[in-house]
């Protein structure tokens, strides 16, 4: 049984919705971020773990600006990468349960149907890379009731991303163009955040084990933009536009839909559909 529980990234979408449902669990939380505690220096995690008794550690912390990360590839391994293998070496020394987040970005999106756990991984960018290297790094060390969840076009009513984005925009604009030719799934950090809250008692494995999460559901981002105004009851008119249309610095994968059976059949869990979540989500955002 788990009482001492460290959330890094807790500023993030992510580690915000795991904040915000916190109350819910009968758990000891330690919400820290990069001015509370240094996930690069191995011996302030350390420390941390030692003074606070933790048994739990929730690594929501990542270099998730994909573009900038073309640039900033040092500073990317060191979140993504560097920081993972510390928390797996102390995960294993101090017998500490471990989630570790990664992404759908591991995969390089030519498959045409949903990725599994054990297929190839071949990353097309930094970022990719950095994750990835974690992930590796991760399964290296091993420790015991350690899982890898990765995820995909992650949205939370808090932080930055696609949907107060896409909301922000089409009040301002008449007309937004999205990319039609990625696809994948959305996934609703508060969504995510549940299901990590109920598996955790759960997770019993010798080695690390990889799973997958996103909501139900596939859709474009042209597709998911046509949604977030149809519920927003928004007027701005989406049209749709190639990948080639929109040069990004960071190559996108063209499909990163996720097989989701794993964590489905280990957990008896049921994972709801990305439009209801998406409009639990944009109630949220009205109200804030």
């Amino acid at each position: 049984m788990s009482n001492n529980i460290l959330v890094t990234g807790s500023n993030g979408q992510l580690g915000s919705e795991i904040r915000d449902i916190s109350k819910s669990y009968n758990y000891n939380f330690f919400f820290t971020d990069k001015t509370t505690l240094d996930i690069i220096s191995e011996s302030e995690i350390k420390k941390f773990i030692n003074q606070n008794s933790i048994d739990t550690i929730i690594n929501c912390a990542a270099y998730t600006a994909v573009d900038k990360a073309e640039q900033d590839p040092i500073h990317a391994d060191d979140i993504n990468h560097l920081a993972v293998s510390y928390l797996a070496r102390l995960a294993k020394i101090y017998d500490i349960k471990l989630i570790h987040i990664s992404t759908d970005y591991v995969f390089d999106g030519k498959n045409y149907k949903p990725y599994r756990e054990d297929d190839a991984t071949n990353p097309d960018g930094v970022y990719g890379l950095s994750k990835l290297s974690g992930e590796k790094a991760l399964l290296h060390v091993s420790p015991k009731n350690s899982i890898i969840i990765r995820t995909s076009w992650v949205y939370s009513s808090h932080g930055v991303n696609f949907v107060k984005t896409m909301l922000r925009l089409g009040k301002e604009q008449e007309r937004l163009k999205v990319v039609f030719d990625q696809i994948g799934t959305p996934t609703y950090a508060k969504d995510l955040a549940k299901t990590i809250m109920n598996i955790l008692p759960k997770i019993e494995n010798k080695k690390t084990e990889i799973y997958h999460y996103s909501n139900e559901g596939v859709c474009s981002w042209y597709d998911f933009a046509k949604e977030i105004m149809r519920m927003a009851k928004l007027t701005c008119r989406v049209v749709p536009i190639l990948t080639k249309e929109y040069p990004t610095p960071a190559k996108r994968p063209h499909y990163s839909v996720l097989d989701k059976s794993k964590i489905k059949k280990d957990f008896s869990i049921t994972i709801p559909y990305y439009k209801d979540s998406l409009d639990e989500c944009l109630k949220i955002i009205k109200k804030s």
